[in-house]
């Protein structure tokens, strides 16, 4: 069902033009209103709606590129060719923002992920992102279960479709430049981190849970940092910047942790880290100084596209991270990851799952292949996070996940209330 079959149709003379019958052709070609497949997307999912499931989308997001090029989508779409011969489906569509998405079956993850770093490294080695995706990742890329997004890629093309304008760009602040990122790393050797160190509780609703709170995971709230030391420029517009910035970031929360954790006397705590960090001379320091009692008591959580473009630096750090106690949390995943991650095999302790209200609408066949993957991970503990509302947790706990963290928590356990008991009262609600 490919759309890049490799062959002219049978039949077909080979035309020659003159140089000038060449030029007109050019010329006419750019008069014309470029074509988009907006509506051919959107005929195609409403279609194949019952038929959905293996069915997995890319969407490149570039729309986002602050340079834009007017060849952008016929690059994206003659590199995907790579995959076409390989896929038992692949069909790609020019969007009219600017956007390409790919639907595809019959592809291994690892590949799709290959060539579509292979297209966000081209791109992004000539410009940068104007900020996030629709999908909050800073990334030219995403890769989606189509069962569990289709509601989202239909809004999104119906949205393009009411709303066009001509004109997407993004009212953004200018992202942050190599001379302004010296001078923030500057300021925060110097400045004190702690009015910007929070602690977000992680709960257990399981049944046999022993204590009811699992770890306090501790951050630094980046878009408060950023008000206060850097705010004419968007630190996250530049992803190698912003990979460069999270990791002196990690130092100064080290240093600002070696100083004491008295205030978190008693509990077990998670640290937001960079792969290369924890392998970095500041934190074999934070090692020497952690005091006996929070030895085997910290979690660290290395984020999903890390681990990804880290693989090996990441089992590396899971064999220290045994070798003295630490516990291993993936953070940054959504249903299609877990259900594509064997995170028993990469030795993960905790799966930390982004709550989406999509969710609510999953389809039923792959949320049962999702739940029965959660049921699967013997040694692997699921958290539920960033959980906004009541439902949230109540389908935290109709899926069988057994940790739930966000505002929805901290918000009853303000009122002194048991998380548990709040869910079992809006079940019965």
């Amino acid at each position: 069902m490919s759309r890049f079959g490799g062959k002219p149709p049978m039949g077909r003379d080979r035309v020659r033009l003159s140089t000038t019958e060449k030029q007109a052709a050019v010329a006419a070609a750019k008069d014309q209103k470029p074509e988009f497949d907006n509506d051919k997307l959107l005929n195609l999912l409403r279609s194949a709606k019952s038929e959905l499931q293996g069915m997995r989308l890319i969407h490149m997001h570039l729309s986002l590129l602050r340079d834009k090029d007017p060849s952008s989508q016929m690059i994206v779409r003659t590199i995907i060719q790579e995959l076409a011969s390989k896929a038992s489906y692949l069909q790609s569509f020019n969007i009219s923002n600017g956007d390409v998405i790919i639907l595809y079956k019959g592809l291994k993850l690892t590949g799709v992920t290959d060539v579509c770093q292979k297209v966000e490294q081209i791109f992004l080695a000539k410009t940068t992102l104007t900020g996030a995706n629709p999908y909050k990742e800073f990334s030219l890329y995403s890769i989606m279960e189509l069962a569990l997004n289709f509601i989202n890629v239909i809004r999104f093309i119906e949205e393009l479709q009411a709303n066009e304008t001509g004109d997407h760009s993004n009212e953004t602040k200018p992202p942050i430049t190599l001379e302004e990122m010296a001078k923030l790393e500057r300021s925060m050797q110097m400045f004190d981190l702690s009015p910007f160190l929070f602690n977000q509780a992680i709960a257990n609703i399981g049944r046999n849970a022993e204590e009811d709170m699992a770890y306090f995971e501790l951050y630094i709230s980046i878009k408060l940092l950023q008000e206060r030391l850097c705010p004419d420029y968007d630190i996250t517009a530049n992803k190698w910047l912003f990979n460069y910035f999270t990791a002196n970031l990690d130092q100064s929360v080290l240093r600002a942790l070696n100083h004491g954790l008295s205030f978190m006397r008693g509990r077990r705590i998670g640290i937001n880290i960079n792969l290369s960090t924890v392998i970095s001379t500041g934190f074999v320091k934070f090692d020497e100084r952690l005091p006996l009692d929070f030895r085997g008591q910290v979690v660290l959580e290395i984020s999903k596209g890390d681990l990804i473009e880290n693989l090996s630096l990441f089992n590396e750090v899971v064999e220290f991270a045994q070798d003295r106690r630490y516990q291993i949390a993936v953070d940054g995943l959504n249903p299609f990851w877990v259900t594509n991650f064997d995170l028993e095999y990469l030795n993960a302790d905790y799966a930390k799952i982004f709550w989406s209200n999509d969710m609510l609408e999953m389809d039923p066949t792959f949320e049962k292949y999702f739940m029965e993957r959660i049921q699967e991970q013997d040694r692997c503990k699921f958290i539920l996070a960033r959980c906004d509302s009541v439902s949230s947790l109540v389908y935290a706990n109709k899926v069988g996940i057994t940790m739930v963290q966000g505002r929805a928590v901290d918000n009853i356990l303000r009122k002194g209330v048991s998380v548990r008991e709040a869910i079992a009262h809006a079940k019965v609600a």
